[in-house]
């Protein structure tokens, strides 16, 4: 112990603080699946992986594409010719194509209802570090932003951690669908002020993780009124965008700052390709303000995450391929609808009901009439007999902050047809 004790006096407080969330049951599950994975013929009895918000179901589609176009790649014959010039130092601002084809892809996906600037993309990497610029940009420790419940569980490792900024959850629950209300947010904000909080802007997450709903256009203006009469940021993370399969569709924010009137210098899109293309590993991040300044100070600070000048140099070529685009979107999105078809229909087989959703790679399943009793403790003891016996890696509600017991996120977009899986979840 005493070895332990100084070695944690020799490091950083940011290093050995608990902020990172590791004890959170959401990457227990994770933990227990990398102990025991599944496997259908080599470990059956194994851990089966559904806590994981990755996209795989049209991986075939990408691979196809890489096949077809080899100059892309700058690690084929017919690609090398570029190998040079991408691979010296290049400009913090990104590859100007790069940052074309991701402006004219996020417009794609907005039905083209609105167009993006690529003189305002920001890289991160990942929606991670693209989540953490903006914190940076936006708050100084000890400030907040708040956050409607149930949300993301890793939003306190990359929102907080290294920033040291607090999150304050607004309280949704299920009497109107997990819907966000003003008097909620008014009820968040006013808690804050009386603890002498420092608020700084709302952050929300649209389609929601964990809910797999969208945000209409309605409440969007609500919130967007709501951050323009405190005088705080409103940070929208919309990295499932393109991953609505049902209707209503997807409604950005940039489309309803067009239809009011606003202080714009509060608006921010945080952004990525790791859910709406299925590449978390390329490790691509976006933060695309409306503010000058936070443009200016977010290029300065993402040359501590930029993205690889390769991975940018291949997706500048894949995002530009109209015809490919068109065609993947499409088929994405009904491969979404699908899946998530089979696996609701299933759960109700069982008596197993979901939040009605239409959008995600998850669905928000209610396991409330399951609990010996309605607490949380009685939520994480049903937990541990789904991961333990069951064999399944579910994440329970609590670990979303949500306000009421009994609900679960579970994944299934994250094995193929032929049942592959992976066991890391970084945005």
């Amino acid at each position: 112990m005493g070895f332990v004790s100084e070695k944690n006096q020799i490091l950083s407080k940011i290093a050995t603080n608990d902020g990172h969330g590791e004890d959170s049951p959401y990457f227990d599950g994770w933990k227990a699946y990398d102990r025991n994975p599944f496997h259908p013929t080599q470990n059956p009895q194994g851990v089966i992986q559904m806590g994981l918000a990755e996209n795989q179901l049209s991986f075939d589609l990408i691979e196809e594409w890489i096949r077809n176009n080899p100059k892309a790649s700058l690690c084929t014959p017919e690609g090398a010719n570029a190998f040079r010039d991408i691979a010296i130092f290049q400009d913090y601002h990104g590859l100007p194509e790069f940052r074309k084809a991701v402006a004219k892809f996020m417009g794609r996906v907005r039905g083209n209802r609105v167009q993006f600037d690529p003189d305002r993309i920001v890289m991160g990497g990942g929606a991670t570090g693209a989540n953490e610029l903006i914190m940076f940009c936006l708050a100084d420790p000890g400030d907040a932003f708040l956050v409607p419940s149930p949300y993301y569980p890793a939003f306190d490792r990359d929102l907080g951690w290294r920033t040291g900024i607090q999150l304050v959850p607004v309280n949704c629950d299920i009497s109107n669908n997990f819907q966000i209300t003003r008097a909620a947010l008014e009820e968040a904000y006013q808690k804050a002020q009386d603890g002498n909080i420092n608020v700084k802007g709302l952050i929300v997450t649209n389609p929601s993780n964990p809910l797999g709903t969208t945000l209409d256009r309605e409440a969007l203006k609500s919130l967007v009124s709501f951050i323009n009469e405190k005088s705080i940021h409103l940070v929208c993370d919309e990295i499932y965008a393109a991953t609505v399969f049902s209707s209503p569709g997807f409604v950005s924010v940039s489309e309803v700052i067009q239809e009011m009137e606003c202080n714009r210098d509060l608006i921010h899109i945080v952004y990525s390709l790791s859910k709406d293309m299925g590449l978390p590993g390329f490790r691509v991040g976006i933060v695309y303000s409306y503010n000058d300044a936070v443009v200016n100070c977010g290029r300065k600070m993402s040359s501590f995450g930029l993205v690889s000048s390769q991975t940018q140099y291949l997706l500048a070529a894949m995002l530009s391929d109209d015809k490919f685009m068109e065609i993947y979107l499409s088929e994405s999105s009904k491969r979404l609808a699908k899946r998530h078809n089979i696996f609701t229909k299933g759960l109700e087989q069982v008596g197993i009901s979901c939040l009605t959703s239409n959008a995600g790679l998850f669905c928000w399943m209610d396991l409330r009439k399951l609990l010996q009793e309605q607490t949380f403790e009685a939520e994480m003891l049903l937990w541990r007999v789904i991961i333990n016996d069951v064999k399944l890696n579910v994440s329970p509600g609590s670990s979303f902050h949500c306000c009421e017991p009994g609900w679960y996120r579970v994944c299934f977009a994250n094995m193929d047809d032929g049942h592959g899986t992976c066991c890391t979840e970084k945005n």
